[in-house]
């Protein structure tokens, strides 16, 4: 388990590709592999992968085919820099929300604005997962845990905000529109939906997907007919 507070960035040294397996390299930041072991978890840009082999600051992780389809692990080159995250200690604070390092998708910047001593980056969801992101609820971007500012249901787009501690100790502040970032979404929010999607179901049937463009036509969805709850409260953001 991870937390979503990255503990810096590493470089990627070397990849060696082979059908369906890559080999990363990577350099870490100063002090982050303190006590680090063959066979342990390390979250890069938000997924779970483990030690193969480790040397002082260095260390080497096996790419699966499932990751390499499903996450932004396949574009990376040597010279590329990831967010890394130790596993969770048992008794460790949570200061983000809990995060497995399973990515469920990856999602495209589709705007960056710059207010003074701030980023905003609004990002592209499908709507298969747009459907479990709501404005003030947890998201993890590049297992970063973050707070969602605003969801536009109709669109499938949100946004968040980066302070400047953020962008100092993860890669966000090279992000420019049309990057693809790894997006986990919060586990309760999806059981919930899932568990009110399938209740109407049973109880609408085929009026369900009327009653579901009639909302979304309104701007609204089913989970906010139900009351879904919105998530955590408007907290600053944390790397």
């Amino acid at each position: 388990m991870f937390t979503g507070i990255v503990k810096g960035r590493a470089s990627v040294r070397r990849i060696e590709r082979q059908q369906g397996l890559y080999t990363l390299e990577l350099a870490f930041p100063a002090d982050f592999d303190a006590g680090l072991e063959t066979g342990a978890s390390v979250a890069v840009d938000g997924c779970c992968l483990t030690v193969t082999h480790h040397s002082s600051g260095r260390a080497s992780f096996d790419v699966m085919q499932e990751s390499l389809a499903r996450t932004t692990l396949i574009d990376l080159n040597a010279g590329s820099e990831v967010n890394v995250e130790r596993a969770a200690r048992d008794g460790a604070e949570i200061g983000g929300h809990p995060l497995s390092g399973h990515v469920d998708c990856t999602a495209s910047i589709v705007a960056i604005d710059t207010p003074e001593n701030n980023k905003v980056m609004r990002f592209q969801l499908t709507p298969e997962w747009a459907r479990y992101v709501f404005a003030k609820g947890y998201i993890a971007v590049n297992g970063c845990s973050l707070t969602v500012s605003d969801m536009d249901r109709a669109s499938g787009q949100f946004s968040v905000w980066f302070i400047p501690e953020t962008l100092r100790a993860t890669t966000f502040d090279a992000k420019k529109p049309g990057d693809a970032v790894n997006i986990e979404i919060e586990r309760a929010t999806q059981v919930t939906v899932d568990t009110i999607r399938s209740y109407l179901d049973e109880r609408l049937g085929p009026l369900l997907p009327r009653l579901e463009a009639m909302l979304l036509a309104s701007g609204g969805s089913l989970e906010q007919l139900a009351a879904l709850p919105a998530g955590k409260p408007d907290t600053p953001e944390k790397p």
